[in-house]
């Protein structure tokens, strides 16, 4: 019955952690200041990890613990009991021997795991054992046998002094921000080391290096990104060191939390990308919003759910939802059908191209019209007529009005205009043909009368009407890009440029053209260098060149380089027979013809030498020559007003969208919490796969088609009562959590009050004390979750913080809330009657000193398990891990044993 009554507050106490991720998870945008003055809008944690890992994670994972000394107290008369504070010993030393041992033996062999922020370790390692040594001295030393008030209002409030110095150390105020900092740069990352105010001098000589406002600056002055410069906000100077604002901090902070999770997802985008190249981004992403959930750093209640759940038959909780969210992709249908509701019965006569080009030499030109949908049973009447812009009918182009007559079945006319050659240079001209006067007739052409409410059978559609641009074609023409500046996205592989040909378009040109590097490096790096020539033939006003762009995948780019066109020349002149170059003397002797470019054509011919025309004695050009000479030299192709594009290279919005979805979808809360009560009871009723082995290989339909085993099915049929019973909690989504925080603490305190009357009849029943039953089996079935959410931290997690450094956090807070809350209010109750408060000190306090002198021991054996021989706190080589938890489960027999020997009375106690 104890046993089951264990069971029951591990799946309450579920749900007791589920509310507290939710509540822990909660985001709040701020506006973050770059040092360039830009801001941004960023989404940002409202809690702090180290101080939700010490107050509501540390709650919710000792809550048991801590409402059964408190519940004891105000049971029992406001007297002290064993049962209580003997569990909170217990369960700190089950916590700091045995949950560590099974840590470090179960790393993979060859890996080993270090506490990433030592910091907030050490504070909150020593608070763990000064929590016990203030126990001692409060019972033996201080006032023995008596807890007076202020010793127990102290006990109380070291919690949030402990809270306050450990948020202190993680965001390195007061003293910690003078503390000597080195960065240095590993793999093109500034890395940060603690303890060492040595300016660097890699590279030789000195110089200057400073992290400043998340920039990382150069010797050479230059500014490139700090991403990843450590958790504080330190700017090195020459060995010295200058803290920044407390603004500053809080903007490198926020952006480098914001610029880790965008570089982690980005990271499994391409692994993925290169792992299965076949695949749709679509299931690429179904992929990796798995693999983010799976690898990113996880909290402490998180941990304790999977632990849980797994336990109870309730299945993993990262496979479960990657394959309710698989189930819910593949019942969506999307319907990306565009219907136009009256396209079958009514017509839509249009122009086929709103913008025609033509010659000044083509004589007539022909724009087509269409008419496409409806029945086909009518025959429709289109007026159209031209109209004036910059080009002019009589001079440019001839005037034309007509109708034009759609049979039924006929889907295509054309509207003939004439174009009126001179040879003139002039600028490009532009004239408009507009379509109106939409009449539509029976089979046999008599026009029909509009029907009141009947539907139409034709209708005139965009566009309506068509620019017409007449192109000179007494000029060679003027080479330019049609803007200034063009921007990419960095995924568009090849992009093609346009570079037009206006003002004329006689005679065959070469232009040579060459990429430039700006902000961006060419040679492959951000994009790939071009150089060659564009060949326009007679009459061509158009050309593309190529030039390819490197896709590096960053989630935010703004990098330019430049094309630039260079003189074009003459290979053919057409029709024109003027010279290209002015006249020599007769004594000088005739220019060598220019070098052949590189062409775009493989067979393009040499260009012919230029004409040299005859001058007189005097080296004088007669004034026919003159005008020649000025002619030839009006119809030469020249740069036009944008001979140089500015390519700017942005990130591509598809992939950068990717990453903020992902992003947004990788938080916990939406994994572990529950929107609904009929979501809860499903849960309830339903086995899942409890396998913990979160293979990556594993695709979503085989995770989806995993079947329970056999021990899934029958630890889901022993707790399917406390199953269903708990599913009447409210959901996580109400108030923000907060709901279900209070109701499932109610409910702990009740099944531990429980639990505290059955531990008392269990130990006079098979004849122990309530000192042994609390050490050896309150404080084993208290702690079974702790150490499946430890052990599974330990081997899916990079750090040891979520395994060892969360020992150590909760076994202070044990003592600060379980034991100060308890003693706070007896001693409070009795200083009012006028009484003392008496506590034996007896076999607790000897409990205390020896849990004191082993965790001693054993944060000695952690701390020297971080040399580079072993590598971590935990895991290192085989040897090494399997004499360390032989160590740490020797302690924790040791204490039990010895703690059962005093409280027989076979050992004197203090």
């Amino acid at each position: 019955m104890l046993m089951y009554m264990f069971l029951g507050v591990s799946i309450i106490a579920d749900r007791f952690m589920a509310s507290i991720e939710v509540i822990t998870s909660q985001e709040k945008e701020v506006t973050i200041t770059m040092p360039n003055g830009e801001t941004s809008v960023a989404t940002v944690r409202i809690w702090n990890e180290t101080v939700s890992n010490l107050t509501l994670m540390a709650l919710g994972s000792s809550a048991p613990e801590i409402l059964l000394s408190v519940i004891e107290v105000c049971g029992h008369g406001f007297e002290a009991g064993e049962l209580g504070p003997g569990t909170i010993v217990g369960s700190a030393a089950f916590n700091m021997f045995v949950i560590i041992s099974i840590c470090v033996y179960v790393i993979p062999e060859g890996e080993s795991r270090k506490i990433k922020h030592l910091r907030v370790f050490f504070i909150t390692a020593f608070w763990s054992i000064f929590a016990y040594i203030w126990l001692f001295l409060i019972l033996s030393v201080i006032s023995p046998g008596e807890v007076e008030v202020w010793e127990a209002l102290v006990t109380l409030l070291y919690f949030p002094v402990c809270v306050l110095l450990a948020w202190i150390a993680d965001r390195r105020l007061l003293f910690y921000k003078y503390m000597g900092k080195r960065y240095h740069k590993r793999h093109g990352i500034v890395v940060e080391t603690e303890g060492d105010t040595e300016p660097s001098k890699a590279g030789g000589g000195g110089g200057m290096e400073m992290v400043l406002d998340g920039k990382f600056l150069s010797r050479a002055g230059g500014v490139t990104p700090a991403d990843n410069c450590g958790d504080g906000a330190m700017a090195t100077v020459a060995g010295g060191n200058l803290p920044l604002s407390n603004s500053a901090m809080v903007n490198m902070e926020n952006t480098k939390e914001l610029d880790d999770s965008r570089k982690e997802v980005i990271r499994i985008i391409r692994e993925l990308k290169q792992k299965y190249p076949e695949r749709e981004l679509d299931q690429l992403v179904e992929l990796a919003n798995y693999y983010a959930l799976l690898h990113q750093q996880k909290s402490r209640a998180f941990y304790r759910i999977q632990a849980t759940r797994m336990m109870i038959g309730a299945g993993n909780v990262l496979k479960k939802h990657a394959a309710a969210d698989h189930a819910r992709r593949t019942a969506v249908v999307e319907d990306d059908v565009v219907e136009d509701d009256d396209l079958p019965v009514c017509s839509r006569i249009t122009f086929e191209n709103a913008h025609p080009q033509c010659m000044e030499n083509c004589g007539v030109l022909s724009l087509p019209v269409v008419c496409h949908g409806g029945l086909g049973e009518s025959t429709f009447y289109v007026d159209y007529r031209t109209e004036d812009g910059s080009a002019n009918a009589g001079s440019d182009y001839q005037y034309s009005e007509g109708t034009l007559v759609f049979k039924p079945g006929e889907t295509h006319k054309d509207i003939k205009v004439g174009i009126i050659d001179d040879d003139i240079f002039e600028e490009d001209e532009h004239f408009f043909v507009r379509l109106m006067n939409l009449r539509v007739g029976d089979a046999e052409g008599m026009f029909e009368s509009d029907e009141a409410g009947a539907a139409p059978k034709g209708r005139l559609a965009e566009p309506l009407v068509a620019t017409v641009t007449i192109l000179d074609d007494d000029h060679a023409g003027i080479f330019t890009f049609g803007e200034r500046v063009v921007r990419v996205c960095e995924s568009v592989g090849t992009m093609e440029v346009t570079v037009v040909r206006n003002s004329g378009a006689r005679g065959t040109v070469a232009l040579p053209y060459r990429t430039e590097a700006g902000t961006a490096r060419g040679g492959g790096e951000d994009y790939e260098d071009a150089r060659g020539e564009l060949e326009f033939v007679n009459d061509q006003t158009t050309q593309t060149l190529q030039v390819r762009i490197i896709d590096d995948e960053e989630y935010e780019k703004h990098e330019n380089f430049f094309i630039v066109l260079e003189e074009p020349r003459w290979l053919k002149r057409g029709i024109s027979a003027l010279p290209l170059t002015p006249s020599l003397p007769p004594s000088s002797p005739p220019p060598s013809p220019p070098p052949s470019l590189p062409s775009l054509s493989p067979s393009l011919p040499p260009p012919s030498p230029p004409t040299i025309t005859p001058v007189d004695e005097e080296g004088q050009m007669s004034a026919e020559e003159e005008e020649a000479r000025r002619i030839s030299e009006m119809g030469k192709p020249i740069l036009g007003e944008y001979s140089r594009l500015e390519v700017v290279i942005e990130e591509s919005y598809e992939f950068k969208s990717t990453v903020d979805k992902l992003i947004k979808k990788t938080n916990l809360a939406l994994v572990i919490g529950t929107h609904s009560w009929r979501e809860q009871f499903v849960e309830a009723v339903t086995v899942s796969a409890g396998n913990g082995d979160d293979d990556d290989e594993e695709d979503e339909e085989a995770r989806a088609g995993r079947k329970p085993s056999c021990c899934d099915y029958v630890m889901h049929f022993l707790t399917v009562f406390w199953k269903v019973l708990f599913a009447f909690v409210p959901p996580t989504e109400c108030w923000s959590g907060w709901a279900c925080f209070l109701v499932s603490i109610s409910l702990i305190g009740l099944l531990t009050a429980v639990i505290g009357d059955l531990a008392s009849h269990f130990g006079c029943t098979v004849g122990l004390k309530d000192t042994v039953t609390a050490v050896v089996f309150v404080a084993l079935g208290t702690s079974i979750p702790d150490t499946f959410a430890s052990k599974v931290a330990a081997t899916q997690d990079q750090h040891a913080d979520a395994s060892v450094g969360n020992v150590t956090g909760s076994n202070a807070v044990n003592v600060f809330l379980g034991i100060g809350v308890a003693w706070t209010v007896a001693a409070i109750f009795w200083n009012a009657q006028g009484k003392p408060f008496l506590v034996d000190p007896g076999s607790l306090a000897f409990s205390v000193t020896l849990f004191t002198i082993f965790a001693f021991i054993a944060m000695a054996l952690l701390l020297f398990r971080r040399r580079p021989s072993i590598g971590g706190e935990l895991g290192g080589p085989r040897g090494a891990r399997i004499l360390t938890s032989l160590l740490l489960l020797g302690l924790w027999f040791l204490y039990i044993l010895f703690s059962s020997l005093v409280a027989y009375c076979h050992i004197d106690g203090f």
